[in-house]
């Protein structure tokens, strides 16, 4: 019988260290927003495979998508063989898309194929080659997804030269003191002294930053990034690969705004576990590139496709985005009144079930307590994993479909991880 122990031992032989882990356990079934690993043990899940598993491990609906299309076939390549389903999840992502213009779509697999294919796109649309990016971002893990991404540790360190013409300004941060108007500052900074506004193709941005910290971009910021985006006839690009689906309480991020994204990635909680990913935008800007430009030989596969639209199904089921910012409130309500019992609680911040604790004193971050925080809710049973720039916040990610009953259960070890972790730090002063 494999235990933990052995497997782990196994994996640092055979696996690249470049390959992280987080936990020194090993999942052997899940099923709603639970793992059992293969010593038995069971784990709620607030990490939801970093936001993938919205729908919750092995939703029944999303299970018999996946069934019935594995009887029909597994994969033929859409640009050889072209099949349904993969119109069928187009026509709705179109229609579900913010905004009132024309849309349309086209399926990769990767999120970070997803922002590379959106890049493409502006580029072809303009002509130009500048893009710019915004200071914490992360668009992915390929030279154009590092070079977006706007954190050198660890997805630059050690990587030589990222891709030219990627330029980066910062983003609003009310915890870390950047206004809107030091933001927009910084991007016109930019066009003063980097690269003239009409050598840009797009500006990419997400509406919450994910492993920047779940920071929530204000409705100003936005607006403010479209009115320059318009001026300049800059391709605006919002990377929705971890808030959308559901995530901030809408089914995409930029339904709490107003304004229409000229390009959206999404990915993650798009297949419901599965490996997908699409561009969603502007008609005539999504068929700027010639035919072959887009695409892949995995790209939109007819499993992945089945899942997605048993998700998009799920997602428009009455209630389903109401429950996940009820959730997400009593999240909140309960992590800002451990605030006198926990006094590195800087902020709890974020939208839907897409929420964040960041710890700090005396105006400097406390990265320290993020491990204590994390351990005591792994030996305690529960999952959580960590972002932000400086290492200093607790991101929670339970799937969308998460009982009430597990919910206050966990709830119960995250206030419990966090007085301990606040004591300890305390008692090591």
């Amino acid at each position: 019988m494999a235990t933990n122990k052995n497997l782990l031992d196994r994996r640092v032989e055979a696996i690249s260290g470049g390959v992280g882990f987080l936990t020194d356990f090993f999942a052997e079934r899940a099923e709603g927003s639970e793992i059992w690993d293969v010593e038995g043990r069971r784990f709620i899940d607030f990490a939801a495979g970093i936001g993938v598993c919205n729908t919750g491990h092995r939703h029944p609906k999303v299970m018999a998508a996946i069934e019935k299309q594995i009887a029909a076939f597994t994969h033929t390549c859409h640009q050889v063989t072209p099949y349904e389903n993969y119109v069928e999840l187009a026509e709705k992502l179109n229609a579900a898309a913010p905004g009132s213009s024309k849309k349309k779509t086209a399926f990769v697999t990767t999120g970070a194929e997803a922002v590379e294919n959106a890049i493409k796109i502006a580029r072809a649309h303009t002509g130009r080659t500048g893009v710019i990016a915004c200071g914490g971002a992360f668009h992915g893990r390929t030279f154009m997804g590092m070079s977006l991404t706007g954190k050198v540790m660890p997805y630059k360190a050690e990587f030589g030269s990222m891709m030219n013409e990627v330029y980066h300004f910062p983003f609003p941060n009310e915890v870390h003191h950047v206004s809107v108007d030091d933001s927009i500052a910084g991007l016109e900074k930019l066009f003063k002294f980097d690269i003239a506004p009409n050598r840009i193709a797009a500006i990419i941005f997400e509406p919450t930053q994910g492993e920047g910290g779940f920071y929530v971009a204000p409705k100003e910021f936005v607006e403010r990034i479209r009115a320059i985006c318009d001026e300049h006839g800059i391709v605006m690009i919002a990377d929705e690969v971890q808030s959308g689906f559901g995530r901030t309480g809408k089914m995409f991020a930029m339904e709490h705004y107003g304004v229409e994204a000229d390009l959206m990635t999404s990915a993650k909680g798009l297949g419901g576990g599965l490996p997908i990913s699409a561009v969603i935008g502007k008609a005539e800007i999504m068929d700027a590139p010639n035919p072959g430009g887009l695409g892949g030989t995995y790209a939109g596969n007819p499993v992945a496709v089945a899942a997605a639209n048993a998700v998009c199904d799920i997602m428009a089921e009455d209630g389903f985005h109401e429950r996940t910012t009820a959730l997400g409130a009593k999240l909140k309500e309960m992590l800002n009144g451990l605030r006198a019992e926990v006094p590195q609680i800087a902020d709890v911040r974020g939208q839907g079930l897409m929420v964040a604790v960041e710890f700090m004193e005396n105006g400097a971050p406390r990265a320290d307590m993020v491990p204590a925080v994390i351990k005591y809710a792994k030996e305690h049973g529960l999952i959580l994993i960590s972002c932000g720039i400086y290492a200093n916040c607790i991101r929670f990610l339970p799937p969308l479909t998460t009982t009430d009953a597990v919910f206050e259960e966990a709830l119960g070890i995250i206030a419990d991880a966090l007085k301990n972790a606040s004591a300890c730090a305390q008692a090591a002063e």
